[in-house]
């Protein structure tokens, strides 16, 4: 065989393997190149852009029906979250959370910390706590049960110690009833009309002895001259009360009836209704006059140096140290019985808000062609490289073909 004759026969499997590699090669290029559509003056070339970046909105949409439809379905959405939200993790998180806090305020300058549950507390006190009351008032059962364990309580087994007794009874004689208020009360009762009624009483109604005495003496006089002794001498008239005050021990006599005032001595139906009128009283004064009584009160403490005391007291209580593992498994077993219930109901209006679709379809529109190229060039880049091998061998098995046909003939 010459040498024209083996060339003839050699390059048919040599250049199908160059056409078959560069070829596959060439397509695979193709899929992502050039990035950008090209133009001869206002016709633009065909196969440009490539393949991808011409479909890049398309294939965005493709994987993000793809992920939802196949890998984040509602299920697997909600078996992701119980897995998220286990119990432990969720302990653990709260856990945190409340370390953290208590250690930010124990680090924390105290003013800011103070001036914000300062706000809180008259926030608290001066709003919320007014407007809670009102609504409970308009209820009839409003502070019922806490009248009545009151009145049963303290009230109806309220009675005055004979101490108690002793220095209610000087106040009422020395602050509340004086000799010189008792005259004042005195002259303000004898009127000229009063005097005449009491007068005409006594001559119609008294018999006997008496009746002889009011006719033919009367007591006109008699209260007509008292009335001036009281205006005209009343440092005289004050020591004449005192002295008879005295005299007539009214200060024991008061004594003993302050003690003697019981519930327990009243009548059953008189208790009865005592008790009616007094929570009757307290729902109304509650209703009308507790949440402005509140409010005064509210603006009137100074919360900022309460919410100080009460951080400092926070900063050093080991209570709220070694409760805090306690109160987040609590917090936690309440978002497990929450999730429980109503986890269907939360991962339903959880995949609109999400939107993860949207966030696909973002993500990849907002990826370069470029970057896009590296990205699948990264993941398959053996396999792309297996099948421009695979064009190459192919197109050397095909030119070989080819030489034996021309060999054979």
């Amino acid at each position: 065989m010459d040498q024209s004759a083996l060339w003839l026969l050699l390059l048919p499997p040599v250049a199908g393997g160059i056409i078959g590699y560069f070829t596959n090669d060439l397509a695979i290029q193709m899929l992502f190149r050039p990035y950008r559509a090209l133009y001869l003056g206002k016709q633009r070339l065909p196969f440009t852009p490539g393949l991808i970046p011409r479909n890049q909105e398309r294939l965005a949409r493709r994987v993000a029906d793809t992920i939802m439809s196949s890998l984040l379905t509602p299920q697997e959405l909600q078996n992701l979250t119980r897995r998220l939200l286990a119990t432990e993790r969720v302990q653990g998180a709260i856990l945190w959370l409340l370390r953290l806090a208590l250690e930010q305020l124990q680090s924390d300058r105290e003013e800011k910390t103070a001036r914000l549950v300062a706000e809180v507390l008259r926030d608290l006190a001066g709003d919320s706590v007014p407007r809670l009351l009102r609504a409970l008032a308009r209820r009839e059962d409003f502070l019922e049960d806490q009248i009545n364990r009151i009145f049963d309580r303290v009230l109806l087994d309220f009675q005055l110690t004979d101490l108690q007794a002793r220095r209610l009874a000087d106040w009422l004689l020395q602050v509340a009833l004086p000799p010189d208020l008792l005259r004042q009360a005195l002259i303000d009762f004898l009127t000229d009309r009063n005097i005449q009624v009491v007068d005409e009483g006594f001559r119609e109604k008294t018999t006997g002895t008496t009746w002889v005495v009011a006719n033919l003496v009367g007591i006109r006089n008699t209260l007509v001259r008292l009335r001036a002794f009281c205006l005209d001498e009343k440092e005289i008239a004050n020591a004449r009360l005192k002295e008879l005050i005295l005299s007539l021990e009214i200060r024991d006599r008061l004594r003993v009836w302050l003690q003697d005032i019981s519930l327990q001595n009243l009548p059953l139906s008189t208790v009865r209704q005592f008790r009616k009128t007094t929570r009757a009283t307290v729902r109304d004064y509650v209703a009308e006059k507790g949440s402005p009584l509140i409010q005064e009160l509210s603006a009137s403490v100074d919360w900022e140096r309460i919410a100080l005391l009460l951080i400092r007291r926070l900063r050093t209580s080991a209570v709220v140290d070694s409760s805090l593992e306690t109160v987040s498994l609590e917090l936690a077993m309440i978002l497990e019985r929450y999730l429980e219930e109503d986890l269907e109901h939360l991962v339903a209006k959880l995949i609109p808000i999400l939107s993860i679709d949207e966030v696909v379809v973002e993500r990849v529109m907002a990826t370069s062609p470029a970057e896009l190229e590296a990205t699948i060039q990264g993941i398959v880049r053996s396999e792309l490289q297996a099948i421009v091998n695979l064009g190459g061998v192919l197109g050397v098995v095909v030119g070989s073909v080819q030489s034996v046909i021309l060999w054979l003939r």
